[in-house]
């Protein structure tokens, strides 16, 4: 029978299942079929004669054969990468700039930064898109994203190049007229009684604030999860429950009291992208951009 050649989407789906041990996972961070990558491994099994994962009741682990094979196909997949990249940099259309940003700050800190960047590279292309800082940071590693502004107080930040672009602090958010309303900073534990409005579970200041509330020994009577600013006010300002949000945002609204916490809960914000990967020239004038800012 004629050899079937390796297929860059079969080493894909290697790696991904490689990655999370679970073909179920690797199927869900690729919005592929199980199926799908299932086949892909089992091609790829057979056209080698070699047997690559070991199969045990609730993971798959690398065989020794497997575990060499993943760093090889990882490799080949970044030159991959990097070559699309730069045959896109070199084509007549260079593709957007895809940039990852959390909702608390899109619609605050980042238009003046986008608008002043685009009147200086008005060619450069830009897409913007919402997620957590800890989602986003996944999708820049895993090359979705360019580049993502996020909150740096996540675990694995090292695995980025990271410029930062603010520091700022949150505060505790309530209506105007509330109780609370022109408090003396508090300590954290002044909140076991108060209904909480959290951000998504994808963000860093939801894991922020639960390690917080663990510290202090107090479980939070958490009345909503949302990242959208909206939405987030209109529950504050009804006085449906209290937010945790960053000081350059609360400022904005009149509607709102600050309580700040003590101690402060001091925050950095920061643009990153990955170590390892081409860069474009959008991709480098936006990190020159963010640092001149900074």
């Amino acid at each position: 029978m004629e050899d079937i050649p390796m297929k860059i989407i079969q080493l894909e789906y290697f790696c991904a299942v490689a990655r999370y041990h679970s073909i179920s996972e690797a199927a869900r961070k690729l919005y592929v079929t199980q199926p799908a990558i299932s086949n892909a491994i089992k091609e790829l099994e057979k056209e080698y004669a070699i047997r690559l994962f070991f199969h045990g009741k609730n993971k798959l682990s690398l065989t020794s054969e497997g575990e060499q094979f993943y760093h090889t196909a990882e490799a080949l997949l970044k030159q991959v990468e990097n070559a699309s990249v730069q045959l896109h940099a070199l084509g007549k259309s260079v593709p957007p700039l895809r940039i990852g940003i959390p909702p608390l700050l899109s619609t605050v800190f980042f238009p003046d930064l986008l608008v002043d960047f685009k009147k200086r590279y008005p060619a450069i292309s830009v897409e913007l898109f919402e997620y957590g800082s800890k989602r986003a940071a996944y999708l820049t590693s895993e090359g979705f994203l360019d580049l993502s502004i996020v909150n740096m107080h996540f675990y694995d930040v090292d695995k980025f190049h990271a410029c930062p672009v603010l520091s700022d602090e949150l505060v505790y958010c309530v209506a105007a007229d509330h109780p609370l309303a022109g408090s003396d900073p508090i300590p954290i534990s002044a909140l076991a009684g108060e209904h909480l409005i959290l951000c998504n579970t994808d963000s860093v200041l939801d894991t922020t604030l639960s390690g917080l509330f663990e510290a202090a020994s107090i479980k939070p009577e958490i009345l909503l999860h949302s990242s959208q600013l909206a939405t987030v006010h209109t529950f504050i300002v009804n006085h449906l429950g209290g937010a945790f949000l960053y000081h350059s945002v609360a400022q904005k609204y009149d509607d709102l009291a600050e309580i700040p916490i003590t101690p402060p809960i001091d925050q950095n914000i920061g643009l990153i992208w990955p170590k390892g990967k081409y860069l474009n020239s959008s991709v480098e004038k936006f990190i020159s951009f963010a640092k001149e800012r900074g």
